[in-house]
């Protein structure tokens, strides 16, 4: 017996931008009389990807195009990619929320799925009622919907308000309902997109743990859309990799993800960044006006080898007078691949400054300061005294570092732990 329970043949969707369904009766009868004479829809030949940065000529946009893929029982598959990419409307096809403009999805089982907030709840319904409701919905009996009851609510932690019409919980309350749901009835799929974004940090740790046993001790297959690196490569072991509408990398989720931060940083290509005066991000007081990443040879480089040094150049401009007390100064968040913040690095005190003008700041990054990898750099502006933050760009800049000579891993560096260090602010322009 195939252990398939999940294949996407060739699947396609369009939508007409502006519009419901095809959008006017002429659409409507064009298609209708292709189909009568067994032709092809006309409308497919026409239509653009899903690229939001870019105004297009048509009204048709492909979300999805040309996506095959299969997956076995028991795989807890991670669902990656900007945006816009096309996750959503797939959940929605797989879902049966919607049908696909082209091509065939087979599915082996019931699925029970989470795309938003009180998915397939009635309002006006209570908790105890939307339970048996929704097991309706996946096909159990009120004996199977019964029998699990106490465990469904145990882990929703709303009790108390189990008997009250939904409409009057919370977005939390609503979460916590919907995924105890759906995680503790019977169905073979569980697909959950980003709402346990909404929940808090205890309940996310929960609801992943809960997943966790769903895949691996149930057997049941899960697929798991979120932008969270960190909660995909704990509870997933696949993963598949949209962007504009297209499946572009589909495997172990290591190289999944590695693969989705090397199309961020290819499309951003974000390692040299200039504004004109004005266009910046930042207050009424301060702007950014540019930065850029370079070697020891003050070239500009995306991507440098673990033991090689390197430098992030800012530059700002105070653009409004301040009181003598309020000096502003630089600062960088460094996040690896999972979303982890792995280091911040600021001016210290004494580098601050005051008083109109453009000012630059240099920041070393000594070799071995990172692992190889992909990393994405948060830049902000924030004034001394205080914590007062005039603007924060995450990410600004995306860069890789890589390791070319594996010989170096048999001297491990035995010396100072490094970290990075801000030169002077001189008050001047730097050119970028």
């Amino acid at each position: 017996m195939s252990n398939i329970v999940i294949k996407a043949e060739n699947i396609s969707k369009q939508y007409r931008l502006g519009e419901v369904g095809t959008g006017t009766l002429s659409h409507d009868l064009t298609r209708l009389w292709a189909k009568i004479r067994g032709k092809e829809d006309p409308f497919l030949r026409i239509g653009e990807e899903n690229n939001r940065s870019v105004k297009g000529e048509s009204d048709y946009v492909w979300s999805l195009r040309d996506i095959n893929f299969e997956i076995e029982k028991g795989d807890a598959i991670g669902i990656i990619g900007r945006n816009g990419a096309g996750k959503s409307t797939l959940l929605k096809l797989l879902s049966k929320i919607t049908k696909p403009t082209t091509g065939n999805i087979y599915l082996d089982g019931r699925v029970a799925s989470l795309l938003e907030v009180g998915t397939g709840f009635q309002p006006m319904m209570t908790g105890r009622e939307n339970i048996y409701l929704n097991g309706a919905i996946l096909g159990m009996s009120r004996k199977e919907i019964t029998k699990k009851f106490d465990e469904i609510v145990d882990f929703s932690g709303v009790e108390r308000y189990i008997d009250t019409p939904v409409k009057r919980y919370s977005s939390g309350m609503y979460v916590r309902l919907a995924f105890a749901v759906a995680a503790h009835l019977e169905s073979e799929i569980l697909i959950i997109d980003e709402v346990l974004a909404v929940g808090d940090v205890e309940f996310q740790k929960k609801c992943l743990g809960k997943m966790g046993d769903i895949s691996h001790n149930e057997g049941r297959t899960v697929l798991f859309v979120s932008h969270n690196m960190a909660a995909i490569k704990t509870l997933c072991n696949k993963g598949i990799v949209f962007e504009k509408g297209r499946l572009i990398e589909q495997g172990d989720i290591n190289y999944a993800i590695d693969k989705y931060f090397s199309i961020r940083a290819d499309i951003k290509g974000e390692s040299n960044k200039e504004y004109k005066e004005g266009e910046g991000p930042g207050s009424n007081k301060v702007e950014l006006m540019g930065y850029k990443l370079i070697n020891d040879r003050n070239e500009p480089i995306t991507s440098f080898n673990l033991y090689e040094d390197a430098y992030i150049e800012v530059v700002f401009r105070i653009k409004e007078e301040t009181t003598k007390n309020d000096f502003f100064y630089p600062n960088l968040h460094f996040f690896d691949r999972e979303g982890s913040c792995t280091l911040v690095s600021c001016a210290s005190r004494e580098q601050a400054v005051n008083g109109l003008g453009n000012y630059s700041a240099r920041f070393h990054i000594p070799k071995y300061t990172f692992n190889s990898g992909i990393y994405e750099v948060g830049i902000a502006i924030t004034v001394y005294p205080g914590t007062e933050v005039h603007f924060y760009l995450n990410p600004a800049m995306i860069f890789g570092i890589t390791e070319e000579d594996l010989s170096f891993r048999k001297f491990p560096y035995t010396g100072p732990m490094p970290g990075l260090m801000c030169d002077t602010l001189p008050k001047n322009t730097m050119k970028l």
